[in-house]
């Protein structure tokens, strides 16, 4: 490994935050979200770190997949479903628990049942989705009873859980989250089947909202699923630590400018630190001047445009030179802090780190 990027994965801290989604819910089942490659973190790693979980979750097919044959044994949850015949058929071949948000859905599983493929097949755990107001995925309300009523009579279905999904849990003071809350409620007042609404947020701070499956995403990876709490006051752990090393320093007189486009001048004699990372890397490509790194741990910030494979930082009141660490995000930098002041989320730092960055689990 010549150049010195790196992305370093906590395994302990992962297992870490999966405890502490199962002490704020010890009575629920746990489905682990570890779709989009566990959001940027290697899906395979964390699967198997996170042998604890009951089940996991991901976005298609082919992730369950790659889970499945990596010796992965929990029950894999396809969030999306299926989307045609080949894949539904697989679901005779995998441990896969589709989500049925879709009535073209609900049609291929009655159908399935007269596939001679799959004819004495082992029946399916389904999960219906019901569209409480994220109106994303998921029947209307209005729908639910008659889509419910048609998976219980398919012979192909042993199982079914329902599910919401929340769109504003991350905000305590939005009224919506209540209001879906009763909606579900209402929705399956009297049925007497599993149920999971609780996301990240709402698991460490909606208690009422736990059921009997909670589905921890964002949080397992350390970054604050709420708006108003930092990950460390939630008690969560890094998982990510995006590292690289200062390549090249150099000093410039007040006024000159550093990066393209010259945006961004000094206003005094500054020691700039040239960090081998850019957005080829997956750093954003859109962080401005100011947005915090650490040099030897010590913070400073970055100052002028990133580039493809590097960014230029100030060096002037932290000290620093050729070959002295850098972090981009992770131990001691939250990743939140740095998402906010590119005007984006953890989720999509962690999710946009490149194939050409390598990983070092610890």
């Amino acid at each position: 490994m010549s150049r010195p990027l790196r992305a370093e994965i906590n395994l302990s801290a992962l297992r870490h935050n999966l405890q502490q989604a199962r002490q704020s819910a010890p009575n629920s089942k746990i489905l682990a979200v570890i779709k989009a490659n566990g959001y940027g973190h290697g899906m395979q790693t964390v699967a198997h770190a996170l042998a604890s979980a009951d089940a996991f979750a991901v976005a298609s097919i082919d992730e369950a997949i790659t889970l499945a044959e990596s010796g992965v044994p929990q029950p894999i949850v396809l969030l999306e479903g299926v989307f045609n015949d080949e894949d539904l058929l697989l679901l005779q071949a995998y441990p896969f628990q589709p989500v049925v948000h879709r009535i073209s859905q609900v049609e291929q599983l009655e159908q399935l049942e007269q596939l001679e493929q799959v004819k004495n097949s082992q029946p399916l755990t389904v999960w219906l989705k019901i569209d409480t107001g994220m109106h994303r995925l998921g029947f209307a309300p209005a729908e639910a009873t008659e889509v419910l009523s048609r998976l219980q009579s398919c012979k192909c279905v042993e199982k079914i859980i329902l599910m919401t999904h929340f769109a504003c849990a991350d905000d305590s003071a939005n009224v919506m989250t209540a209001k879906q809350i009763k909606l579900f409620e209402q929705v399956f007042d009297e049925i007497d089947l599993p149920r999971s609404l609780a996301n990240s947020a709402a698991i460490l701070s909606l208690a009422d909202t736990h059921e009997d499956w909670i589905r921890p995403g964002i949080m397992l990876y350390g970054a604050s699923p709420l708006l108003d709490k930092s990950a460390n006051e939630l008690a969560l752990q890094t998982v990510m630590t995006l590292r690289s090393e200062i390549i090249a320093v150099k000093t410039i007189d007040k006024d000159e400018s550093v990066g393209y486009g010259a945006k961004w001048k000094s206003e005094q004699e500054t020691r700039v630190g040239v960090v081998a990372v850019g957005y080829g890397d997956g750093y954003p490509r859109h962080a401005p001047s100011g947005t915090p790194v650490l040099v030897n741990g010590l913070r400073t910030q970055l100052i002028g445009c990133v580039s493809m494979d590097m960014i230029t930082v100030d060096l002037t009141d932290c000290g620093g030179d050729v070959g002295d660490e850098v972090v981009l995000w992770g131990e001691g930098l939250a990743a939140d802090e740095v998402a906010s002041a590119a005007g984006t989320i953890a989720y999509e730092l962690f999710c946009h780190i490149t194939a050409r960055v390598p990983f070092i689990d610890t």
